[in-house]
């Protein structure tokens, strides 16, 4: 009779010990948007300012302002992992945290048109128009990020594979595949900014303030 009352003990503890790797946490992607102080500068004249923006103004123009944002792409990974008896294989959890987005971003504004000014209110006022596509393309593509390395990394299912070897096939994956993959979402962007620079923008500014940014334009050539 004692046998009989120590047999269902055994039965019920034995699934406890069949499935270390449960002990793990779920595979999990975090996303952070970078989102760092916008920074003006007035040192560069609008000729130095021409030759750096060169690849991006319309021919002929000069380029009273410019906004430079440096694309930003990181990935942190941590892979818990638990080796089986056999110190052979191991099951892991990849914990990878993307954080993206423009870092520095710099406004600047030709030193011709001292701060305070109308026309540096105008080249100011058309600069931050591209601050805001560069913000709101971030915003609108890190839904898109989120779902596909969710897709790979996050569908709950444990990494199972020869032991020490399971974190640096993340880490190749990462920095092959997905970084840059990252980077070209982000440079998607230069259709949004484009669509700003358009001959009558430049037509605007350039006539605002009753011909100030024209005349001082004028009067440099």
């Amino acid at each position: 009779m004692r046998l009989l009352l120590i047999l269902p003990l055994l039965l019920m503890a034995t699934p406890s010990r069949a499935a270390p790797c449960d002990a793990l946490p779920k595979p999990s992607v975090t996303i952070k948007r970078i989102e760092e102080r916008l920074s003006t500068n007035t040192e560069y004249s609008y000729q130095s300012l021409t030759n750096i923006g060169a690849a991006l103004a319309r021919p002929g123009k000069q380029v009273l302002g410019l906004t430079r944002g440096n694309a930003t792409v990181g990935f942190a990974s941590n892979t818990p992992a638990i080796t089986d008896p056999s110190g052979r294989w191991e099951c892991a959890s990849p914990q990878i945290t993307l954080s993206f987005g423009f870092s520095p971003m710099t406004v600047y504004v030709a030193r011709e048109f001292p701060e305070g000014s109308c026309a540096y209110k105008e080249i100011l006022d058309h600069e931050m128009r591209h601050v805001e596509a560069y913000r709101k393309h971030i915003a609108n593509i890190e839904k898109a990020l989120t779902e596909s390395l969710t897709a790979r990394f996050a569908t709950g299912a444990i990494w199972r594979g020869p032991v020490g070897q399971t974190a640096a096939r993340l880490r190749q994956e990462l920095d092959a595949r997905w970084a840059p993959y990252v980077q070209r979402q982000i440079k998607l962007v230069d259709e949004a900014q484009a669509k700003i620079d358009t001959a009558e923008e430049y037509e605007r500014v350039a006539n605002a303030c009753d011909g100030a940014v024209g005349k001082v334009l004028r009067g440099k050539s």
